[in-house]
């Protein structure tokens, strides 16, 4: 996507229109038969959230990180260590799978979502109108019986690839006849081999995240996928941007962001609240992945970006957690946080600083693993750690 920018204001190449929004690239978009204006102006500036929540001592530790730089490419959005504990696996910009092989041989290609993707074209790629040929893997997770990876690529919709890699092969692209248009964030139950993961909206692509988020979409999907006959089945609908996932230490709940809202929603799996759903927690920033420790805490990435849209919640009704958009008369402000540890009441009891960007910048998640804090990020070139 190209854009200039004009003092104040960037110019986007879209049309607009009550239902929804098109792109000028129409492999983008769908559903382009719309009235339109012909411009949509965005504030320059898309600074972060300030996180109002009492935290404990941990909050006031000052942590040190160690960067492993990718080859080529950016954006190491998720984690996931397969069943003998080897990795990280993660998904770049460019549509490969990366496979941390340690400090001898470091990043090593591992598996591809695209069935046509062209490497003269795609490798190294940052390039966001490629993302639909490339690919873009964001939720891995690992089926620790079969070591099968199943990965929730953006455009490619729920796939899964063999333990020796290679070509990822599609188990779902839609449900209930719609379309997966931004799928996002995945989980496992182990024991069962059931598969949970998100579509953030039927409406915008990932590269139209903002757009997202300012048009208040509510089309975002929690799914459940059964692999022994391929069936997908919608638990929650209506989300403000579905993201991340991550089931309970017993299975019986599964969490998932809904990143407009600013908050985690509960959606109970078994028990007296089987088929209900609460909210686990409140935020007053956007949550993006959640990964669960050993503990049975939450690690929840609130990307701060350092130009990605964020609110501070005021006093008005349309710009609380319940608001249909994200007004962009906002106040808004600049805060350190960029990921928070809960427990399993949905308490806030550690944070991780940024040190102004210094440190840490646009955090997609964190994922505790064996003493480590493996920290990813939608747009560096490299991955975060940090021994606990």
């Amino acid at each position: 996507m190209h854009y200039k920018k004009s003092s104040s204001l960037y110019v986007f190449p879209f049309q607009i229109n009550s239902y929804g929004f098109q792109a000028d690239c129409p492999h983008l978009f769908h559903n382009a038969n719309f009235p339109s204006w012909h411009i949509f102006l965005l504030p320059s500036f898309f600074p972060s959230f300030t996180l109002y929540t009492q935290v404990g001592e941990n909050d006031n530790k000052v942590k040190s990180y160690q960067r492993l730089q990718l080859k080529s490419g950016v954006g190491p959005e998720s984690f996931a260590f397969d069943c003998n504990g080897e990795g990280p696996y993660t998904g770049i910009s460019d549509g490969r799978i990366l496979k941390w092989q340690g400090q001898s041989h470091g990043w090593t290609e591992f598996a591809v979502t695209s069935q046509n993707r062209r490497r003269e074209i795609c490798d190294g790629s940052n390039n966001p109108t490629l993302e639909h040929v490339c690919g873009r893997p964001l939720g891995l997770q690992f089926n620790k019986k079969t070591c099968e990876l199943y990965i929730a690529d953006a455009y490619f919709g729920l796939l899964k690839v063999g333990p020796r890699g290679g070509v990822a092969t599609p188990l779902a692209t839609s449900a209930e006849g719609v379309r997966f248009w931004f799928t996002n964030a995945v989980d496992i139950d182990q024991e069962n081999g059931l598969v949970y993961f998100t579509d953030s909206s039927i409406w915008f692509q990932r590269w139209a995240y903002l757009l997202l988020l300012l048009s208040g979409d509510n089309t975002g999907r929690l799914m459940k996928y059964n692999p022994q006959n391929g069936e997908v089945t919608v638990l929650l609908r209506g989300l403000k941007m579905a993201n991340g996932v991550a089931l309970s230490k017993d299975n019986t709940y599964i969490l998932v962001a809904e990143t407009t809202r600013s908050r985690i929603l509960r959606y109970w799996l078994q028990g007296p609240k089987a088929r209900t759903s609460d909210v686990f927690s409140q935020l007053s920033g956007h949550p993006d992945n959640i990964k669960r420790n050993s503990k049975g805490e939450y690690w929840v990435a609130l990307n701060n970006g350092r130009g990605r849209l964020a609110k501070s919640i005021d006093s008005n009704p349309q710009t609380t957690a319940q608001s249909d958009t994200i007004s962009t008369t906002m106040t808004f402000s600049m805060d350190d946080t960029v990921a928070a540890r809960l427990d399993d009441k949905g308490k806030v009891v550690e944070a991780l600083r940024s040190n102004n960007g210094r440190n840490l910048e646009s955090v997609s998640e964190v994922d505790e693993n064996n003493g480590t804090l493996w920290i990813g990020s939608v747009v560096m070139p490299y991955v975060s750690l940090s021994t606990i």
